[in-house]
């Protein structure tokens, strides 16, 4: 290994390299590419003993049961725990499904003279973390506990660096892998050491299948829309902007897939759906991500009322689902998705929290009544952004149970028909559930000259400053022209639904990979920096591994106890270099210039 690379790991990753080489010094591939076929899982195994299914016992007074009548396997996965008893081991092997324990004896899987296999590879050369393979029979131990005896030991793949395994002493845990920074990061340590982890993300599978097999099963169609759009439509939220070289210009990551989707409907489909990923270039926090998975359904000759029903079924079905019953507990509360949910119109929920009643009022009347209320408000907000500004703060956190908001202003609702018979609102529901938003539905707008008036007002919106407005786009306008027969519609965020299913209350605990904050990097001066004060580029290693990481931080040191420092690094980690002089350490410390004043950073 270089000195560099040797320098940049730990004792133990160093350690698991040299085995590396050992095991091809050996004429042993630690990285084999023949297929392993395995025959069967931990749960398999386990499965099929408990259900009598194999025949591992032998009754008491009878004749042991003969290996080769014993059920044999063929199994593979991670080598979590060892405990070596000389010539017979145990190993705790995790695989996909679960983990089973595995007897080995060295004599079974050395059955010639050369004992290498199980002496040198499996004792010195093989760690934690590794993958094997094992062929052998199932039996149970002198304890009770259904194991492998393996037969054949082969290594499947060398594992460099240490896993965090959580250790225990008198019922306290050690070496936990909990911090959240290191658990989202590092997500596939946290799947492969953390229990529960993994089922969560495969309830989360579950979700989207049962749901993609409602809609398949209504006669629906999932289609597939561009994630790249010259507008960013479909919702009021500020987008991503990226730049399209082969046509110069800027293109949009799309915020929603409705627009589109509505164009389909015109096409003639009868639904249409749509699974996949929308950008939202806003903040993140316990229930926000910028990019996240969202659901939209359009269904023609449908309405708002039918969309309540159809969804409340379509929640009882997936909670089933996933939790073999319509409730689940979330954040302490017993949430039912029981159908039927209780439906309440918006201006009546923002009156029954606040007793202030928006209906017939102004934009100056409820934007001074949110200022009465402490509330941030100001000029660029209209009607629509006011009440959606006391509906969030005053009343959305208080629904738990689902509840269907409905008849929202049509200052809110751009892309929402007018209500049948409730003048200045429109057919629109927001579900609340857990006190958060998780489906926005409409009886969608259809006619074309009232559509391009709700835009012309949006624009206005834009023009006042608010950044969230939605652009007008003409290629929509001119699909409605053709004629949309009557349609409803609804987006479900799927991450959101994900947290309910699962009783989780944080959204980066149902995505695998949620965005993170770029990770904080030690400051460290850099190999001109050294070079200034004649440090040789081969010796900054060296020093950074002592922990000088920037080049005031020797200032204070003694040339013959600096030496002495790169000295033992050398002997250590078995350094092909000739550590430099006392005189040459003693020119570096007299050319390093004087530590930033408090406050300040290296240059």
């Amino acid at each position: 290994m270089k000195n560099m690379n040797v320098l940049e790991l730990s004792e133990q990753e160093i350690g698991r390299r040299e085995s590396l080489q050992e095991l091809r010094n050996m004429g042993i591939n630690p990285y084999p590419a023949a297929e392993y076929a395995t025959n069967a899982f931990s749960t398999d195994i386990r499965e099929n003993v408990e259900n009598g299914q194999w025949i591992i016992d032998v009754p008491e007074g009878e004749e042991p049961i003969p290996v080769n009548d014993l059920p044999q396997v063929c199994i593979a996965g991670r080598m979590m725990s060892r405990r070596v008893m000389g010539k017979a081991s145990f190993v705790e092997l995790q695989d996909s499904k679960g983990r089973i324990q595995v007897y080995i004896t060295r004599d079974d899987i050395c059955p010639e003279e050369n004992k290498d296999l199980y002496n040198t590879v499996f004792k010195k050369l093989m760690d934690i973390g590794d993958f094997i393979g094992i062929k052998g029979f199932v039996f149970r131990t002198q304890t009770g506990e259904i194991s492998v005896h393996a037969k054949e030991l082969t290594l499947l793949a060398k594992s460099l660096k240490p896993l965090p395994i959580v250790k225990y002493k008198d019922g306290v845990a050690y070496d936990k892998f909990d911090d959240p920074e290191l658990r989202y990061r590092q997500r596939y340590v946290d799947l492969v050491v953390n229990e529960g982890v993994k089922d969560t993300f495969l309830q989360r599978a579950t979700v989207i299948r049962t749901l993609r097999k409602v809609l398949d099963e209504a006669g629906y169609t999932e289609v597939e829309t561009p994630t790249l759009q010259m507008i960013a439509g479909g919702a009021s939220a500020r987008p991503f902007i990226t730049h399209f070289n082969a046509l110069d210009q800027d293109m949009y990551m799309r915020i929603a897939t409705e627009l589109y989707l509505k164009r389909l409907i015109v096409g003639g489909f009868e639904g249409v759906y749509e699974i996949g990923k929308n950008f939202r270039n806003e903040g993140m926090d316990r229930n926000h991500n910028p990019e996240f998975t969202c659901m939209e359904l359009y269904v023609q000759y449908k309405d708002y009322n039918w969309m309540m029903s159809f969804t409340e079924k379509l929640l009882e079905t997936i909670c089933i689902a996933v939790n073999g019953k319509p409730e689940r507990e979330i954040d302490g509360n017993i949430v039912s998705f029981k159908a039927p949910y209780r439906r309440l119109p918006i201006l009546e929920a923002i009156q029954e929290k606040t007793g202030f009643d928006c209906t017939g009022k102004t934009e100056e009347e409820i934007r001074a009544f949110c200022l009465s209320k402490g509330m941030e408000v100001d000029e660029t907000m209209g009607k629509g952004k006011l009440i959606d500004e006391l509906f969030g703060e005053f009343c959305e956190g208080t629904f738990i149970q689902p509840t269907f908001i409905t008849d929202y202003p049509v200052e809110m609702s751009p892309l929402t028909k007018m209500h049948r018979s409730k003048p200045g609102l429109t057919e629109r529901f927001e579900l609340m559930v857990n006190g958060k938003e998780l489906a926005n539905a409409y009886s969608e707008l259809n006619d074309p000259i009232d559509q391009e008036e709700r835009f012309v007002e949006q624009m206005k919106l834009a023009d006042k400053g608010d950044d969230e407005a939605m652009i007008i786009d003409q290629d929509f306008l001119r699909a409605l022209q053709y004629g949309m027969p009557p349609t409803s519609g609804i987006g479900i965020g799927i991450d959101r639904l994900v947290m309910l299913m699962t009783g989780k209350t944080f959204i980066q605990e149902v995505l695998f990979f949620p965005q993170m904050k770029p990770e904080k990097k030690v400051p460290q001066s850099t190999v001109a920096e050294w070079a200034e004060i004649g440090v040789p580029e081969e010796w900054v290693p060296v020093l950074r591994k002592i922990g000088f990481n920037l080049v005031q931080n020797i200032k204070d040191e003694k040339p013959q106890g600096l030496q002495q420092k790169i000295g033992d690094i050398v002997k250590k980690f078995k350094l092909d270099m000739q550590k430099p002089s006392v005189d040459e350490v003693a020119k570096w410390i007299s050319l390093t210039p004087d530590p930033s004043p408090k406050g300040e950073g290296s240059k």
